[in-house]
């Protein structure tokens, strides 16, 4: 396996899907703006794009895979009929999932967004796009499943490539925004469970070379099946921690007016980073590594887990950098149009600054956490994870009455580090990853680089003032070129003081 190639393979169609996202929000913040209809989509959105986070973006695939990836060192046979188990008892566990929480949707709302109750108009509101909305949950989850197969294979393209058709789906919507006047929140919430139904039927596609779909309601259940399940929550709620965090996040800022909103936007600009720095990394790493844990090759795990890390750093590191000096430039050149009011750049940019702090922190939870996962503990992450979202609810919700929304990006940042501090201890007391003497070196040139990106992307800010600001309607195009530049600024630089070694593009592990 190649980790870079595979790794910008898994990242350039995110990217992709990224950008379509920011289009896609773009449009929205254009048209919906921070109003009640906003606040209420976003929740709608919100409950099934963290279910596609929490199984889509690794957290499914932590567990899975090396599980699935044991079953195939046993045979094909082995791995098609422990697939096929896991394939029916997902279907019929989502199918009366989703079934119970739309019988009972108005309470179920009343629990996420507990501060839309005393408004009758966007409870009524959020609870029908959540009904609509809801059954994206069922597609997703399945099309997660056959993700997670597709990545135990390093095929990571078409599992990468797929949330590429959510956004399209609601960009085409958007698009025609003007003839669907106020059915269009309606219509955008229509087109997330379809998007979810489209790429259901797309990964099929694909993972048919490795496994065809057999019903079978048997019940009867082998130990490796059950041992998975066993694993599945822990995986799902260690490995997602920082989507859970950010729910939680949305459940406290019902209570303010527009909060929700702001928190959504400000989301939307450092997950792209995320993405890559984490999931995807984590996401590559997992079945190489539960191949060579499964065959004890230590000197093999310990380089490839360290290239692993310093891969996400390089990525994570000068993207903080960069989002803590032009958090408000940013979102004024992403969503100030429209009905983005100035007042929604500002309380935007606030919170995206603060979740700025906690970027590398998101990044080393997915990276360590694939660590644990390959070893086959879930145990671990997931009692730190635990007490992690508990700190963030704390914080939250103590310091909310008095200094309002910010604190939520606050306390998540601060319990992120929190829980991959507490995750590399484990690691290091478990014997179970160290660092070798080449990060230590490579991590300081990595900071280095940063900060010289970071001072030449003050310059540009400073040069181009006037057309990035709030009333420039073209500063969208500055800000792309702004970017541009520093990327190849921050390449330019770390590559004559060998912050990374750019050999490793042909480098197989």
């Amino acid at each position: 396996m190649n980790l870079i190639k595979s790794t910008g393979t898994f990242g350039f169609y995110t990217i992709i899907s990224r950008l379509l996202g920011y289009l896609r929000d773009i449009l929205i913040a254009v048209f919906l703006g921070t109003s009640f209809i906003a606040d209420a989509f976003f929740v709608a959105f919100r409950i099934p794009n963290t279910f596609r986070r929490l199984f889509a973006e690794g957290t499914f695939n932590a567990a899975f895979v090396p599980s699935y990836t044991s079953e195939m060192i046993k045979g094909s046979s082995k791995s098609k009929k422990f697939a096929g188990e896991i394939f029916n008892l997902l279907l019929i566990g989502l199918f009366f999932l989703i079934l119970i929480i739309e019988l009972f949707m108005p309470t179920f709302v009343g629990l996420i967004a507990p501060g839309f109750t005393g408004d009758s108009v966007k409870i009524k509101l959020a609870t029908d796009l959540t009904r609509i909305t809801f059954p994206f949950l069922m597609f997703i989850s399945l099309a997660s499943f056959f993700s997670a197969i597709l990545n135990s294979h390093n095929r990571f393209a078409a599992a990468s490539a797929a949330p590429i058709i959510l956004n399209i789906v609601l960009i085409g919507i958007l698009i025609f925004s003007k003839k669907l006047n106020d059915q269009l929140v309606y219509y955008l919430s229509y087109g997330v469970s379809i998007s979810g139904l489209l790429q259901l039927l797309f990964l099929y596609k694909f993972v048919n070379k490795f496994y065809q779909v057999q019903f079978n309601f048997n019940f009867k259940f082998s130990k490796e099946v059950k041992l998975f399940f066993k694993k599945l929550l822990p995986s799902i709620f260690s490995s997602g921690v920082t989507q859970i965090n950010i729910l939680v996040g949305t459940i406290i800022a019902s209570f303010q007016a527009s909060a929700v909103s702001y928190l959504y936007y400000a989301d939307r600009i450092y997950q792209i980073n995320l993405a890559i720095a984490g999931i995807a990394i984590g996401v590559v790493i997992l079945p190489q590594l539960s191949k060579y844990i499964h065959e004890r090759k230590k000197e093999k795990i310990n380089f490839i887990q360290n290239k692993a890390l310093e891969l996400s750093m390089f990525l994570s590191i000068p993207a903080t950098t960069a989002l803590l000096i032009g958090s408000d430039e940013i979102i004024s050149a992403l969503f100030g149009y429209g009905s983005f009011s100035s007042e929604a750049v500002f309380n935007s940019a606030k919170a995206l600054y603060y979740f700025s702090f906690g970027l590398p922190a998101f990044a080393l939870i997915k990276v360590f956490s694939s660590f644990f996962f390959a070893n086959h503990d879930t145990k671990t992450p997931f009692f730190i994870s635990l007490i992690s979202v508990f700190l963030n609810v704390f914080l939250s919700v103590y310091f909310f009455e008095s200094i309002g929304f910010i604190i939520i990006p606050i306390a998540t940042s601060i319990s992120s580090w929190f829980n991959s501090l507490v995750l590399f201890i484990f690691l290091s007391n478990k014997n179970l990853f160290k660092f070798n003497k080449m990060f230590i070196i490579k991590f300081v040139k990595i900071i280095l680089s940063s900060i010289l990106m970071g001072i030449f992307f003050l310059q540009l800010i400073s040069l181009f003032e006037t057309q990035l600001s709030y009333e420039y309607n073209f500063k969208f195009f500055y800000m792309i070129l702004a970017v541009i530049l520093c990327i190849i600024f921050y390449f330019i630089i770390s590559f004559f003081i060998k912050a990374f070694d750019y050999k490793d593009l042909k480098l197989k592990y």
